[in-house]
């Protein structure tokens, strides 16, 4: 029993430490340059940043985790990417756990739709209820026509 015990965790662990090597051609096309756990709007929706101020606005305005106290706003203010399309997407109202996005896996476009899969983090056990409104803003190439995005969680 306990060798079998033994040969499954081994498994199970050798399996879970493997990382893909295997990158979609549309991953590398997609960049997240910001990514917050507060200061997004309570609704889940998406706004297209037209140019640097817009971009730079939005920032400032939710300075959660990108710039601490007593520290030069512009130093740590991410650049705004060239030549692309730049997408602010609010993920709404949660009331526990963590759902900032730290990786986009996958993107496709279907019908117009932009989809943004991202991975799915499970938070678990006993947690204080806070409310957060947690955003991500990422960019895609300039070419991608749609009118809509949606988040896909993936395993």
């Amino acid at each position: 029993m306990k060798k079998l015990f033994a040969i499954g965790l081994g498994t199970i662990i050798s399996c879970s430490g493997m990382p893909s090597d295997k990158t979609s051609p549309m991953q590398d096309n997609a960049q997240i340059i910001v990514s917050e756990s507060q200061g997004g709007t309570g609704k889940p929706g998406f706004t297209i940043l037209k140019n640097e101020q817009e971009f730079q606005s939005v920032i400032r305005k939710s300075q959660f985790g990108i710039v601490e106290a007593g520290t030069d706003v512009q130093s740590k203010m991410p650049a705004f990417p060239k030549g692309k399309t730049v997408v602010l997407y609010n993920l709404g109202t949660f009331n526990s756990g963590d759902h900032t996005v730290t990786q986009i896996n996958n993107i496709s476009i279907q019908n117009k739709v932009l989809y943004v899969e991202v991975p799915q983090k499970v938070s678990g056990g006993m947690e204080i209820q806070v409310i957060s409104h947690p955003w991500i803003i990422f960019a895609v190439p300039a070419g991608y026509q749609f009118n809509s995005v949606e988040l896909k969680y993936s395993k």
